[in-house]
């Protein structure tokens, strides 16, 4: 009777297990994306390193969902970024390990769901739909950089209705200057037969009374067409959010960004725009044509070509490429090798780009602007 009695106990904490298990989960996840780098300037100098990210930023990440009964759910995101070639966080500087996202967030069975906290914005979320390397090393755009997440972020993403699907988002500023200057980011996209056409953009608006009252801008429609053995892709960029870094012989003519494509630290300049540097006069055109090939269930091979040009006549623009080739070991384990080019003109101060910030770059201005840099890459990405 005893023994009957244990049995039975023992089921019913199965069975409340099994239910809980149901009703709430949490996933641990993450990658580690890591790569022999080689780049030639045509000053004479290279680069030889092991860097961190060439298609994925190493991090590792915990995402959950509740049920919380007709087919409402609540669910968070907490996600760091990490250097596996040396272990350090990636956003050492700000003392942030969840670098990447931190939020929580609501979502219906069919109204879709909102977010509050660091999280992608589209522009970030959507690379796919860009080019062949999913808007990473070997892509013009992402050379030119990309918004990638802001704190203080609130959103809504519809669910697909017929084909569309839809985001918006409005992040606070991380400063004293009040809320005038948000950041607002939207995302709308068609989808049919795994084809894709869309826009998304951002605008990041300047406190009241600003000496130069210009908000950051970044357009980006594409078009992302499958025709049956890979895609082929055509994207267009509009933006003025670039400006120079460094000083003196290290003064690179596009090394950074008016808002940062990261968010910035809490009160800094890089967390919103302040309204004050004179390059949210200069605005640059990016154009950029790319296809992806399925050789095999395992192989994927792409290229691409685009141009950077800047309209304000400073010559600061450039041209560039990329020919890639991906091999999948495992569902989890890929290789990949690039071949890339970016041909500065003559006042063009671009340097190759990464899912995370090469750590071991081309800092001398003579090394960049107005160079051509060629490069070599071969990696390996592995996702839990």
């Amino acid at each position: 009777m005893k023994h009957s009695k244990t049995i039975s106990a023992l089921a019913v904490l199965a069975c409340m297990a099994s239910t809980a298990g149901a009703q709430s989960s949490v996933t641990i996840y993450g990658d580690i994306d890591q790569y022999l780098n080689y780049m030639h300037s045509s000053s004479g100098a290279h680069v030889k390193a092991l860097e961190d990210g060439a298609y994925l930023r190493s991090r590792i990440g915990f995402r959950g969902i509740e049920d919380l009964g007709d087919g409402y759910s609540a669910k968070f995101q907490l996600e760091g970024g990490f250097s596996a070639d040396n272990g350090t966080q990636a956003d050492a500087a700000n003392n942030r390990f969840f670098d990447r996202q931190t939020w929580v967030g609501l979502a219906s069975p069919n109204a879709g769901e909102i977010r509050f906290g660091r999280q992608n914005g589209p522009i970030q979320s959507h690379g796919a739909y860009i080019d062949y390397t999913a808007r990473d090393l070997g892509s013009m755009i992402n050379n030119f950089g990309v918004p990638s997440r802001y704190d203080n972020d609130i959103s809504y993403l519809s669910p697909r209705w017929a084909g569309f699907a839809f985001e918006a988002h409005v992040a606070l500023p991380e400063s004293p200057v009040g809320n005038h200057p948000l950041i607002y980011q939207a995302f709308v996209d068609y989808t049919w037969n795994n084809s894709h056409i869309g826009y998304m953009g951002l605008r990041a608006r300047p406190p009241s009374n600003a000496a130069i009252d210009k908000d950051v801008v970044y357009d980006n429609p594409y078009i992302d067409f499958n025709y049956g053995k890979g895609n082929i892709y055509i994207a267009y960029v509009r933006s003025n959010n670039n400006t120079s870094s460094g000083t003196g012989a290290t003064l690179i003519n596009n090394g950074g960004t008016l808002v940062s494509n990261v968010g910035g630290t809490s009160g800094g300049a890089g967390s919103y725009n302040p309204g004050t540097n004179p390059d949210l006069n200069n605005f640059y055109n990016i154009w950029q044509i790319s296809a992806d090939y399925q050789a095999s269930a395992q192989f994927r091979i792409g290229a691409l070509w685009g141009k950077i040009k800047d309209t304000s006549g400073r010559d600061r623009g450039a041209s560039g490429g990329s020919f890639g080739g991906f091999y999948d070991l495992s569902k989890r384990t890929m290789f990949y090798g690039l071949i890339d080019t970016l041909r500065n003109d003559t006042n063009g101060g671009w340097r190759p780009a990464g899912s995370a910030g090469l750590k071991t770059t081309f800092t001398a201005a003579n090394d960049v602007n107005g160079r051509t840099i060629n490069g070599i890459q071969l990696g390996i990405l592995h996702r839990f």
